[in-house]
């Protein structure tokens, strides 16, 4: 008979950004100990509130499966004598386990037939069960931070005020940091906080039940519901809502119950810039921001509450109070940052420490506004002075009042105040597109000037930590250089930067000589395997093979732009049918050639016309490559090799490389050195299994 779970903690206020990761967490980590149990269930599911978690299972299993164990004992040949007698090793085997030789069976094994006994060892009935497994489960629960509270040795999120465990009609008992399971919850704290006694795991009756006390547990109907009310109080004003999804989220898991309050500000306090409004609400309030029509902010805001008003108006000032303090902090650090020069702030960044053993930022801004420069004059040389400006500025807002206040912003206000310095366009939009991407699945930079001022300083921060020993382990990345790396391709990638990024590193580390701590050379090369990895992850990810990704970046690696067209080419080269005759030619070659060290090659010594032939066609081959691949023509390049299919079998089915001349098998072996390094400048072919 299936039964049905539900499991209630009633806590404390779990902080919102806690809530939606452990609800996932509590599915999937009782569903594997479901799983070792022997427990099956048709479904979990798994909803909560700031006060309260709960699991709820359908159809769960009145009793753990069947163990059945087979227990191998000796091989026939010895449990059975010419006659077919049981020998003394059976009748041993059978006594062993408490059965006679009636009760065994034979089963087939890789050695042949040996005696067995098979054995069955009943479930448990789940209720038997889950005192022990839920307290386990429930503290093995994860949290950024937990606490202990009282003289209890556990730890939570929060304090646990009661537990509801329900399996049908049945109280599951147990104790949890002096909290004693049963069927009681609780409604909502302040308009309904009375008990309320569940008579059985009903996930239905439970959620009808919280909701008439106020409380809707299930997050997808309290965000449906806070977003209705929003569009509705939005309407009032004839605005609509800055779209945010995370602050609807956030919003979501702050309230057990949402109601909306709109307020209104001083017009004011519109003269300061969009973002700045927006963060003042967003970050110290968690209000939401309302446009126009036409894009224009109003001055309005909408807040989430956790209760009904009595009085909507008396909350509606109360907000309207506490955002005019914060508008007013705000109006008074843009009024005084812009007075000042950016350049002024540029001074200043020379007392504030980027890192103790990478120097001051200002130190930073000076490597960094230097490597912009080698790049853009690699990459966009009429971008130079605008690189250089822009390098120089793009950290100056980092000490200014407004960033200080709203760290949120930096580049934000450094492209505000450089707007209204009069700065070239190029140059304003730079300071902030710099820091694009910021997170997965943020837009890249829109210009050039911010893309190469963005790359120049993620390079110089990833070589500066490589150089003093803060690289990331499996465990830890503190400094985000892999997230750091992945912007660098990203930008590289989408901006079509061909870029040697071997020569790049070696400018970097070139600027930081008094700071590292490792030699230059083994520093460069960890950073650009550390390239190379995140390539290979990212592409892998993006799912191209991982024989083609790895036969392209196992070669001489340090242009982005270039490997992943060659991955794209080889990907869509391995699907015709020219193919095999390409890797075949390949491994060939490699396999007798391997080691052996470039030489030259002399027709004079050549014994066969296979010979002749091969030098011929690898010629040829040579002369459509070198055109090819500069180019980047790379399917022409993989064309090119695969014609040497035919001279290559040729010369293997009438050759002899190993022969015992010397000078022939020297001269055979460099031909075949010169066709496997002309294939290597495509990808490593014997990497990818046909």
């Amino acid at each position: 008979m299936a039964l049905q779970l539900l499991v209630e903690i009633g806590t404390e206020e779990i902080p919102a950004r806690f809530i939606p990761p452990v609800l996932e967490e509590m599915k999937t980590s009782f569903q594997k100990r479901l799983d070792q149990e022997r427990i099956r269930v048709a479904e979990l599911s798994t909803m909560g509130t700031p006060r309260r978690l709960a699991l709820m299972g359908r159809d769960l299993a009145a009793q753990q499966d069947e163990i059945t164990a087979e227990i191998i004992g000796p091989p026939q040949t010895v449990a059975f004598d010419a006659e077919g007698r049981p020998t003394q090793a059976a009748q041993g085997f059978a006594r062993a386990q408490g059965v006679t030789v009636a009760d065994l069976v034979m089963v087939s094994t890789e050695r042949g037939p040996y005696l067995a006994i098979k054995k069955s060892t009943p479930g448990q009935p789940t209720r038997q069960r889950l005192p022990e497994i839920l307290p386990e489960w429930i503290l093995g629960l994860s949290f950024p931070k937990s606490m202990r509270w009282g003289s209890e040795t556990i730890t939570f999120a929060r304090p646990i005020h009661w537990i509801v465990a329900l399996l049908g009609d049945e109280v599951i008992r147990f104790s949890l940091g002096g909290v004693s399971s049963g069927a009681v919850t609780y409604g909502h704290r302040f308009m309904a906080p009375q008990a309320i006694t569940l008579v059985a795991a009903d996930s239905q009756a439970y959620l009808k039940a919280l909701e008439q006390a106020y409380v809707l547990v299930d997050p997808v109907a309290r965000q449906e519901k806070l977003v209705k009310e929003l569009e509705q109080a939005a309407a009032q004003v004839n605005g609509q809502v800055v779209h945010n999804p995370e602050l609807v989220q956030e919003n979501t898991f702050l309230v057990e119950f949402p109601s909306t309050s709109c307020g209104k500000f001083e017009a004011k306090f519109l003269e300061l810039p969009d973002e700045v409004l927006i963060t003042a609400m967003r970050e110290h309030q968690r209000y939401f921001s309302l446009r126009e029509a036409s894009g224009k902010l109003l001055p309005h805001f909408i807040a989430i509450n956790n209760t009904l008003a009595r009085d909507p108006q008396v909350v509606q000032q109360g907000h309207e109070r506490v955002l005019r303090a914060r508008l007013s902090d705000a109006m008074f650090f843009f009024q005084e940052d812009s007075k000042i020069p950016l350049d002024n702030w540029v001074e200043e960044l020379k007392g504030v420490v980027f890192h103790s053993l990478l120097g001051t930022s200002y130190e930073k801004m000076e490597r960094f506004r230097a490597l912009g420069r080698y790049l853009a004059e690699r990459l966009s040389p009429d971008k130079v002075e605008a690189v250089s400006r822009a390098a120089t500025l793009c950290k100056a807002d980092l000490v200014s009042g407004m960033v200080g206040e709203f760290p949120s912003l930096q580049g934000v206000m450094g492209r505000e105040y450089a707007r209204r310095a009069g700065e070239a366009i190029e140059v304003v939009e730079a300071i902030f597109d710099h820091y694009l991407p910021r997170h997965a699945g943020d837009r890249l930079p829109d210009n050039q000037v911010g893309a190469l001022v963005g790359l120049a300083d993620r390079l110089d921060t990833i070589c500066g930590c490589f150089g003093v020993g803060l690289i990331p382990t499996g465990a830890a990345d503190p400094y985000g250089l892999r997230r750091q790396a992945l912007a660098i391709i990203n930008i590289l990638a989408d901006k079509k930067f061909y870029l040697d990024l071997a020569a790049a590193i070696g400018f970097s580390l070139n600027l930081l000589q008094d700071k590292l701590t490792a030699a230059s050379e083994q520093t460069g090369a960890e950073v650009l395997d550390f390239f190379r990895a995140r390539l290979h992850h990212l592409l892998t990810g993006e799912g191209f093979s991982f024989e083609v990704v790895d036969a392209v970046l196992s070669t001489a690696f340090t242009d982005v732009v270039e490997a992943l067209e060659k991955v794209r080419a080889l990907q869509e080269v391995r699907r015709s049918p020219d193919f095999p005759a390409l890797a075949v030619a390949f491994k060939r070659v490699i396999n007798i050639s391997r080691d052996t060290p470039p030489g030259p090659i002399d027709p004079k010594l050549f014994e066969y016309p296979a010979e002749h032939d091969l030098l011929a066609a690898t010629e040829q081959m040579e002369a459509t490559v070198s055109q090819a691949l500069p180019a980047r023509d790379y399917p022409a390049v993989c064309r090119a090799l695969a014609a040497l299919k035919e001279p290559v079998d040729r010369f293997f089915d009438d050759v002899l490389v190993m022969t015992e001349d010397l000078s022939r098998r020297h001269n055979r072996l460099a031909l075949l050195v010169r066709i496997s390094q002309t294939f290597l400048k495509m990808a490593d072919f014997s990497r990818i299994t046909i």
